[in-house]
């Protein structure tokens, strides 16, 4: 039995028992942190925290790691609730040309963007994309994520989303993290779909749904709601068609345009919501009237140069707010969630407590995993994290350039 004790933890943050799963509005700034702390795990559950002045000492030193975390935060690990993880390869070809001038949705007409990425994925082994997929999880891992969503939509093919998805699979398996599937075939239509949108839709609803329910290969199902990808109708179709089969939709909404895509899948019962750069007061009602999370990708907004998410707005509206790093290889080549953390406070103008909210608590109920992550408390399973030395927990949004956080422990 592993056994870990972290003793003289400067401060052990979003720490306690009954708390919410979620925080909203004002209450995202309340972040419970125990001042010169100790934290103890038994095969990654967590057993024992609280002040070093409440230590009893330890009893039985076999198999037991010693941590001395003097002048070092301890947090639960981060939980990142959107990524594009499974990819072939980088597009830094389709950097260059926004540097000279194209916009991501140029860009996609003219066959770069999401086709790129479907035209590589479609050429590599199964094998080779779970290696290279694989060392991106560990990657992630190492900057403190320790739940990661992972979303399946550059195949857009019967054969290629199914690979995609049996990768995922496998790095549940392989990996010592939480990793949940989302199915997302819907991210575009095919060039061989583009004057036959029922065409596309069809394949998706009666080839593909069918084969991901008999091998059991999704958790959620997305799609891309937007101009030039997929309508209100649309995506309301393929989402139902999931919800059949036992999927729960998470939404890819209102990126660069209001279409009432919010609303159809609050009513949907949406998981989450995510991107939200664009937002109207219609958005704000809808979310309101239901319990889906609303998912801002700050990093996104960054590599693009598009607006930030509003999440004061949301927060002004008494609602609640994720943060995810949106990682691919086309509009997000950084899983780096400090990074996110960052963006968040310098752009969005959340305060660390916000948003540190938003990546741990929040992100774990867009995730249905607030039973084991977002918080340390008795009986959770989360991984947690350990920072090199520093000075206060704001210094990790403040110095966005350095890789503060030290380990990832189960």
């Amino acid at each position: 039995m592993a056994k870990t004790l972290i003793k003289n933890i400067k401060g052990l943050v979003q720490c306690g028992e009954n708390l919410p799963k979620i925080r909203k509005g004002a209450e995202m700034k309340n972040l419970p942190i125990i001042e010169d702390a100790f934290l103890a795990l038994e095969d990654g559950e967590i057993i024992a925290y609280g002040p070093m002045s409440e230590w009893g000492g330890i009893t039985d030193w076999r198999d037991l790691e010693v941590i001395d975390a003097e002048g070092k935060y301890v947090l639960p690990a981060f939980c990142d609730s959107h990524t594009h993880t499974v990819f072939a390869k980088s597009r830094e070809e389709e950097f260059v040309d926004r540097i000279n001038g194209l916009s991501y949705e140029e860009i996609a007409l003219k066959g770069g963007g999401i086709l790129n990425s479907a035209r590589r994925l479609a050429e590599m082994s199964e094998d080779d994309l779970f290696d290279a997929s694989k060392e991106r999880v560990e990657r992630l891992m190492s900057y403190g994520t320790g739940a990661l969503e992972i979303k399946s939509g550059y195949g857009l093919s019967v054969d290629a989303e199914l690979k995609m998805l049996r990768v995922i699979k496998r790095l549940k398996e392989a990996c010592p993290i939480a990793i949940k599937s989302t199915f997302l075939g819907a991210h575009a239509f095919p060039a061989e779909f583009k004057e036959d949108h029922r065409g596309y839709i069809d394949l998706i609803i009666n080839e593909m749904l069918p084969k991901i329910a008999e091998e059991n290969l999704a958790d959620y199902i997305d799609v891309f709601c937007e101009r030039n990808y997929f309508s209100v109708d649309e995506m309301a179709e393929i989402l139902e068609a999931g919800i059949k089969i036992g999927l729960k939709p998470k939404v890819h909404v209102n990126q660069f345009s209001a279409l009432g895509g919010i609303a159809k899948a609050v009513e949907l019962g949406a998981l989450s919501v995510d991107h939200l750069e664009e937002l109207e007061d219609a958005d704000i009602e809808a979310l309101k009237s239901g319990s889906t999370m609303p998912t801002i990708l700050p990093s996104c907004s960054h590599f693009l140069s598009i607006p930030y998410g509003d999440a004061r707005r949301l927060m002004d509206n008494d609602l609640p707010v994720a943060l995810a790093s949106d990682f691919n290889p086309g509009s997000t080549p950084s899983g780096n969630l400090s990074f996110v953390w960052s963006l968040a406070c310098v752009k969005m103008k959340m305060t660390p407590e916000e948003a540190l909210n938003a990546l741990t608590i929040n992100a774990a109920y867009a995730m249905d995993l607030s039973d084991t992550h977002g918080t340390i408390s008795l009986g959770k399973k989360s991984p947690v994290i350990l920072t090199k030395e520093i000075p206060n927990l704001a210094y990790i949004p403040y110095a966005f350039g350095d890789q503060l956080i030290e380990r990832l422990i189960f």
